[in-house]
């Protein structure tokens, strides 16, 4: 299975691994828009869960569509993944690779999911209707550490649609979100506009934002932004989408 670490993917793992026994493995895109921190905390969850996870290494500069950051990112971004982990899979003998969209990705997660319908990988939680609570429930029964975690993505949607996409950039935006959470901070988005660094955290956080204001505005600097804004309207999910979607 697709596996990422991130709450559905740990829980889909956990699920197979319980039922398949060796038979349910991990294959992780290891790429250029995946932080590091996340990769770790995958590897070490799934170790936990006595699941073994290839390592599929993914150059996406590969894709033109996402190096030059088109409106159909996702879509061919996804598609190169998969497409990779598709012949790891078959490589190692599998007989199906699924992923762990859920019920309420249906709605948002379209280009992702038109990649994975065309390669023929299955979502096993959408299929079934198994919503993001009920994941998140499920896995604090189970006790996994996903459960509450911050939810994270792709580095490359802190990039503005249009906008090319460098290795550059993608290391900005992983040193400053890294330090950020260094800070203490949870849920969080470093947004990159050039020049200029745009923190989204919740509302309640701003005050430890300004609390290390200095810290915030020495590093930022020194990894490469001229600028750095605390965004008021606070974090939000899509943030950057065309439609404005939050």
């Amino acid at each position: 299975m697709a596996y990422s670490g991130g709450a559905d993917s740990s829980f889909l793992l956990k699920v197979a691994r319980d039922v398949l026994g060796d038979g349910a493995v991990g294959l992780m895109a290891v790429s250029q828009s995946l932080p590091q921190r996340e990769r770790r905390a995958g590897l070490d969850l799934a170790r936990s869960m006595g699941s073994r996870v290839i390592q599929v290494k993914v150059d996406q500069m590969e894709e033109g569509g996402f190096a030059s950051n088109s409106l159909e990112r996702c879509y061919l971004c996804k598609r190169h993944i998969l497409a990779r982990i598709i012949a790891a899979a078959e490589a190692e003998g599998l007989a199906q690779v699924v992923d762990g969209v859920n019920a309420d990705d249906l709605r948002s997660h379209a280009q992702g999911m038109r990649a994975a319908k065309e390669l023929g990988v299955r979502s096993p939680l959408a299929e079934v209707g198994l919503g993001k609570e009920e994941i998140l429930d499920l896995s604090r029964q189970m006790g996994l550490p996903t459960a509450d975690r911050p939810h994270s993505s792709c580095l490359a949607t802190r990039i503005p649609y249009g906008e090319s996409i460098t290795l550059e950039k993608l290391e900005q935006v992983e040193r400053a979100e890294d330090f950020l959470k260094e800070l203490g901070m949870g849920q969080l988005r470093v947004r990159h506009h050039g020049e200029v660094a745009r923190i989204e955290v919740p509302p309640q956080d701003f005050p430890k934002v300004m609390a290390s204001r200095d810290a915030i505005v020495r590093r930022f600097k020194s990894i490469g932004f001229r600028y750095v804004s605390l965004d008021i309207e606070g974090f939000r999910s899509g943030s950057m989408e065309p439609s404005g979607r939050d």
